[in-house]
C-alpha cells in the first residue's frame, strides 16, 4: 500500500457515508455518535462502519481530535472484453489498459462482453461496482 491511496482526516469531521480505514480495511461509515466530554476528558466519537471489500461490520471509538486514515477511492469506467467464470477481462476507457476484475454475485447476470462497467480503485485493489 502506498501513500497516494489514503489521506489523513480528523475523526470529528467524519459523518455517515464517509470512508475510513479500520484495521487496514477500507470501510464506509454507517453510523457515528459523539459523547459529551467529561470534566477533564475529550469528546469521544463512536463509529460503526462496514467493510467496502469484505462487508464485515467494524467499530471504532476514539477522541474527536484524533486523525484517522481515509482511503482515496478512484472511480473508473471500463468495457468488458471477455467473461470467464467469475472473472471479467476489462479495458479501462481512459488508459486502454486491460485488467481482470472479479464479478460480484449481484452483477453476474448483467456482465457480458461489450457492456460498460463502473469499477473502483481502492488501496491498490480494483473492485467492480455496477454495470452502466
Amino acid at each position: 500500500m502506498s501513500d497516494y491511496d489514503k489521506k489523513m482526516v480528523s475523526v470529528g469531521s467524519l459523518k455517515k457515508g464517509d470512508t475510513i480505514i479500520i484495521d487496514g480495511a477500507p470501510c464506509k461509515i454507517t453510523d457515528t455518535t459523539t459523547s459529551r466530554p467529561g470534566k477533564h476528558g475529550h469528546a469521544k466519537v463512536n463509529m460503526m462502519a462496514v467493510g467496502m471489500l469484505d462487508g464485515k461490520k467494524r467499530n471504532l471509538v476514539m477522541p474527536g481530535h484524533d486523525k484517522v486514515e481515509a482511503p482515496i477511492v478512484v472511480k473508473k469506467t471500463a468495457q468488458v472484453l471477455s467473461v470467464a467464470g467469475n472473472k471479467a477481462n476489462v479495458m479501462d476507457m481512459e488508459t486502454y489498459e486491460t485488467l481482470d476484475l472479479e464479478i460480484p454475485d449481484e452483477l453476474k447476470d448483467s456482465v457480458k462482453e461489450g457492456v460498460e462497467v463502473l469499477f473502483w480503485v481502492i488501496m491498490g485493489m480494483n473492485v467492480m461496482r455496477q454495470v452502466k
